[in-house]
């Protein structure tokens, strides 16, 4: 088959499913990964014919994505902060609204002396730690997660981005306190989380590429303790981060203030919720 009869299909079987312009994007990310032709190269060799094994893969993904299936796992990589993320079913596909937490968070410590320790509760992919690495070149990097084929992943992916990054498994929900974890290391300077927030009452509003895909353990909460995680990394905070050191995290836009409050009743100083690109509350920094 000849690429420019696979794009008709392509585009014919997904309409009912996706806007042109999403199908469009599909189609182009496979292209890249599977014949090396950028957006504008497409059209051009309309005439190429796949070989076999390259049709095999377009048509696999076709389904996948008729299934709904995310591109991202289809492909088995995302991008964030300009840096390319291997994901796979046992991690979260990286969001534009953590880039924001990431660029906040680069922002408020690059003039920070060092040390500059910064722990990452809840890890996934590592796209937060690894990216902070690649911008604060002059901190430590800590993560941890409770999954270790997620830790596995985000190992892999601190090599890819050549930056190096302190991985530690733990159950966070189980754990008082974080010392012993990292050798000669249980104080930061910075802890920051994106931990699980979605209510079980806001599935109705997510998509089926989301609800059918990504790992539920670390994206859902129980609709009577929403905050429970917030609570526990809170606590571990004002453990292990040094006087004057910053918490952030990424949060519930619907739970704005009741994560503020949270964070005000545990002793924390200077707390304050931040809005995303599109308006919602979407981040909270606060002083030890």
């Amino acid at each position: 088959m000849k690429l420019a009869e696979l794009k008709l299909q392509f585009f014919k079987e997904l309409a009912n499913l996706y806007p042109k312009e999403e199908s469009r994007t599909f189609f182009n990310w496979i292209c890249q990964q599977q014949l090396g032709l950028k957006p504008f190269e497409i059209s051009v060799k309309g005439e190429q014919t796949l070989k076999d094994e390259q049709l095999r893969f377009f048509e696999k993904a076709l389904a996948d994505l008729k299934l709904e299936k995310p591109i991202q796992y289809i492909l088995g990589k995302s991008y964030f902060y300009s840096m390319e993320f291997m994901v796979n079913e046992h991690t979260l596909i990286p969001r534009p609204e953590t880039e924001e937490l990431v660029s906040m968070i680069i922002e408020d410590n690059k003039t920070h002396p060092r040390p500059l320790r910064i722990l990452d509760i809840g890890t996934g992919s590592g796209c937060i730690p690894i990216s902070l690495a690649k911008h604060l070149t002059h901190a430590e990097l800590y993560a941890i997660d409770i999954s270790k084929d997620a830790i596995k992943l985000a190992k892999e992916n601190a090599m890819k981005n050549q930056v190096v990054v302190r991985f530690g498994e733990i159950d966070i929900l189980k754990a008082s306190l974080l010392s012993n974890l990292f050798t000669k290391v249980d104080q930061f300077e910075v802890i920051v989380s994106n931990p699980p927030y979605v209510r079980e009452l806001e599935k109705a509003t997510m998509k089926n590429n989301v609800l059918k895909y990504e790992p539920q353990s670390a994206l859902y909460v129980s609709d009577e303790n929403p905050l429970l995680f917030y609570e526990q990394i809170t606590k571990l905070a004002a453990c292990h981060l040094k006087t004057n050191g910053r918490l952030y995290f990424e949060i519930n836009q619907y739970l704005g203030d009741q994560t503020k409050d949270l964070v005000i009743n545990a002793g924390f100083k200077e707390v304050e919720v931040i809005k995303d690109t599109f308006g919602n509350d979407r981040m909270l920094s606060a002083v030890r």
